[in-house]
Parts: structure tokens; C-alpha cells; sequence
């Protein structure tokens, strides 16, 4: 892994393929280090032709964190918007969309193929709509327009979001990371025990970082919808989104498609949020394929 500055903060990144290839930016979700992209997903889209990166979200892993601005405030936040008032934030979605361009600067990539997921979905919704230039493509992985009035997620899912381990134990937090694998999963892919563990594991190990969920929850809070933006996107995008998905049901990706002009979408039965290993394969080949045949406008 490696890191570089970029739009004034430090971002670390990793990057799988060939650079001749064409770049292929993979964007994580709500408080998600880069390592939550399965490495099956990270190397099988390199080894289908991409040059692939993925790398921490501000305030999520080895990036720069906004330690300084404070805890996040979320009930607080919610209010201010039922009541209409402005919710103030340390950053906002479109400081992480100028944070995925920076990257891309900062490698020397012209333009990419955007894959987002969930929050991550958001990000790259932003970039294909204000940065076009350097959108090659966009995928919309399990996310949504902010549309108010949409679906939402299962009360359990949603509770978990703001959860916090039992203690400060790095078992607890294992556990507490299991639980939240398992309610935000996927009911038609069951991930064994010892699998799900070293994987949350991994990630507990790597960093540990629950102020910075607050914050980037604040942010999408804070930044409103994407309504309006999305009916600009003129990038061929794809919207994949499983049809179980606890978190952001399947309405709030077939909202984005409706959205985009030209959007394709595909759902899966059985998918939850997250990315079972079963699934990998699939997700390979249709992202790969869309992106191949991709015809950007610009």
C-alpha cells in the first residue's frame, strides 16, 4: 500500500493490474477501509484488464482523520434537517468526490471508470455528475439518490449504524463487527463463522475508527440528495443492487436508475449488503463487461 497528498489531505491507496490498462476507481462506503473490497473482486477486475485502485475515504483507516473537529453529533443533525435548517459539517460528499479526483491527479490518471459502493455509490454519483471529464463510467453498487421519501432500511440494520461494542476490548469490537456483518448481510449467502471472523479481524486489526463512521454519517446527512445532480450524469452507468439488501433497499438503486439517463440496472435475489464470495464472480463479469464496452460521451 502507499499513500499521497491529495485536495489537502493524505489518502492511502492500493492498486492492483497493469498502469497502461484503463484505471478502474473502486470507492468504499460509511466508514469502510479500503480492504472491505473482497481482494477476490480488487484483483479478478485487474485481471480482466483494468488498472484497479482502491484506497481509504477521508477520515476512514490510514487516511488523514478529522479527529480535531470533534464527535459528530447525529441526533442533533436529523433534527436541524426535519426542521429545514442548514446541518454543518467538518467536509461534505462533494469534498470526497474532489478527494477521488485528487487521487486520480495525484497517480497521474486522466480518467476512470468509477465503481461505488453504497456511500462510495454516493461519491461516484457526484464525480460522474461534476467531474464527467474524468469519468470514463460510473457503477452504482447498493446506493441511492437521498431521494426523500424512499424505502427505508430494516430498523435492526439502521440501529447498527450508531451501535457501539460492549466495551473497549479488541474482542468486543470483533464481535460487535460480526453482528453488523451478519445483520447488514446477505440472507442468500451466508458467510461461514471462521471465515466472517478473519475478516472482521482484518479489518478491527488494521484500524479501528468509529469517530470517523460519525462524521462521514454526518456528511451524507449534511450534503442533501442527488435528485437534480443525477438527471445531468451523461456517463453510461450501471446500477447493481441486491433485492435483500437490509440497509438501502432495492428501490433506492432502481430510484438512481430511473434517474440517469441511460441507466442500466441489474438486482440479485438473495443480496444483502455486503459482498458475498458466491457473488464475486458475477459481479466480476458484469462490471468488467459494462466497463469494456462503456462509451464515454466526452
Amino acid at each position: 500500500m502507499a499513500k499521497v497528498k491529495a485536495n489537502g489531505i493524505e489518502i492511502e491507496y492500493e492498486t492492483a493490474g497493469t498502469k497502461s490498462d484503463p484505471a478502474l476507481l473502486m470507492v468504499m462506503g460509511l466508514g469502510a477501509q479500503l480492504t472491505i473490497w473482497p481482494d477476490a473482486l480488487f484483483e479478478g477486475l485487474a485481471k480482466r484488464g483494468f488498472y484497479v485502485i482502491r484506497y481509504d475515504n477521508r477520515d476512514t483507516g490510514l487516511s488523514t482523520d478529522f479527529a480535531s473537529w470533534g464527535v459528530a453529533d447525529i441526533p442533533a443533525a436529523i433534527q436541524k434537517v426535519m426542521r429545514g435548517e442548514k446541518v454543518a459539517a467538518p467536509y461534505y460528499l462533494n469534498d470526497m468526490a474532489a478527494d477521488a479526483v485528487g487521487l486520480l491527479d495525484a497517480l497521474g490518471i486522466e480518467r476512470a471508470h468509477m465503481v461505488g459502493a453504497s456511500m462510495g455509490g454516493m461519491i461516484v454519483q457526484i464525480v460522474a455528475a461534476l467531474y464527467p471529464q474524468r469519468t470514463r463510467s460510473m457503477v452504482s453498487i447498493y446506493s441511492t439518490s437521498g431521494r426523500p421519501g424512499l424505502p427505508q432500511g430494516k430498523p435492526e440494520a439502521l440501529a447498527m449504524l450508531g451501535s457501539q461494542p460492549a466495551d473497549t476490548s479488541r474482542e468486543a469490537r470483533v464481535l460487535h463487527g460480526m453482528k453488523l456483518r451478519r445483520t447488514i448481510g446477505s440472507p442468500g449467502y451466508p458467510v461461514p463463522e471462521a471465515e466472517l471472523r478473519a475478516y472482521v479481524e482484518k479489518n478491527v486489526d488494521r484500524r479501528y475508527y468509529p469517530e470517523g463512521v460519525g462524521r462521514q454519517y454526518l456528511s451524507v446527512i449534511a450534503s442533501g440528495d442527488r435528485v437534480e445532480m443525477l438527471k445531468t450524469v451523461k456517463v453510461p452507468t450501471l446500477v447493481l443492487h441486491g433485492e435483500e439488501d437490509p440497509l438501502l433497499p432495492v428501490e433506492c438503486g432502481r430510484d438512481v436508475a430511473r434517474l440517469v439517463p441511460g441507466a442500466g440496472i441489474e438486482t440479485f435475489p438473495g443480496w444483502g449488503h455486503d459482498f458475498p464470495s458466491q457473488l464475486i464472480p458475477t459481479l466480476i463479469d458484469r462490471i468488467a463487461g459494462f466497463c469494456k464496452a462503456a462509451k464515454s460521451p466526452n
